[in-house]
């Protein structure tokens, strides 16, 4: 992690309040795929909060992590309109086909899969959202095809 850079990510969207935190922690985030420890404990330093508060921030956004995602994000929505559609047999299906379980990342840190509360789409449940794509009404055999379909492109 280049200190530097963060520090520079912080003097350009340098804010007192909650909008300018979530902006600094979105670039961070943008640049490492996560929020390292070190780039927080600056981000406290340099804004002057405390590192209780930027930790609050970057722990109540589910959109945030702590720790290192692969460079593609495979979000699977669990809400109760998936849920009711079949996303736990989708969930399943993702998690034999990446050998991962949600949380995780692959080993070649290429992809990380989560499951969400809900991915505001309820008319196309399930939906599997692959970065910023989302793919509606999935199948568990459409997520092997999703799965396979987008390592071969990658």
């Amino acid at each position: 992690m280049n200190l530097e850079r963060v520090q520079r990510i912080i003097k350009e969207r340098q804010g007192r309040n909650q909008a300018g935190l979530i902006s600094i922690l979105e670039e961070i985030q943008s640049r490492y795929s996560y929020l390292p420890e070190e780039a927080l404990k600056m981000v406290a330093a340099e804004t002057g909060r405390s590192l209780v508060d930027v930790y609050g921030v970057a722990t109540f956004y589910r959109a945030f992590s702590l720790k290192p995602r692969g460079r593609h994000l495979i979000s699977a929505c669990s809400g109760t309109a998936c849920h009711v559609r079949g996303s736990r047999g989708v969930v399943e299906e993702l998690k034999q086909e990446l050998g991962v379980r949600p949380g995780e990342t692959t080993p070649d840190h290429d992809i990380t899969l989560e499951t969400v509360n809900c991915l505001g789409a309820c008319a196309l449940a399930p939906l599997v959202r692959v970065d910023d794509r989302d793919f509606g009404k999935t199948t568990a055999g459409q997520a092997r095809t999703l799965i396979s379909d987008f390592t071969d492109q990658h």
